[in-house]
């Protein structure tokens, strides 16, 4: 499992057109995702305090793209998904809220 910090609008919009695209697939060449123990320090990296995004939770077995795990230096090995991202792959779509102020702490969905 590897997780993807979107907007709730552009999960939906994937969700009903059967794929999605980040951005970064256009500018950078792949989707930016994390493993569960990775997504909490992005998203207190880049995220701090916006509201309304989810964590699109992907099974690597159903993506159809490749993707590759690569270093950020520094930081640690981050899965790249290389192509659009087919919504059959995404299993769970969880409310990622910041905290009060403005930091993110794991969903209790995934701390099992």
């Amino acid at each position: 499992m590897i997780l993807h910090i979107t907007e709730r609008s552009h999960a939906t919009a994937a969700q009903q057109s059967g794929t999605y695209r980040a951005d970064s697939l256009d500018t950078e060449g792949f989707i930016h995702c994390s493993t569960p123990d990775q997504v909490v320090w992005v998203a207190n990296q880049f995220y701090r305090g916006q509201s309304g995004l989810v964590l699109l939770v992907i099974d690597v077995d159903r993506v159809q793209a490749d993707v590759k795990y690569e270093l950020v230096e520094g930081v640690g090995n981050f899965p790249h998904i290389y192509g659009e991202l087919d919504a059959d792959a995404i299993v769970d779509v969880i409310d990622f809220p910041p905290n009060s102020d403005g930091s993110f702490t794991l969903p209790d969905q995934l701390l099992t």
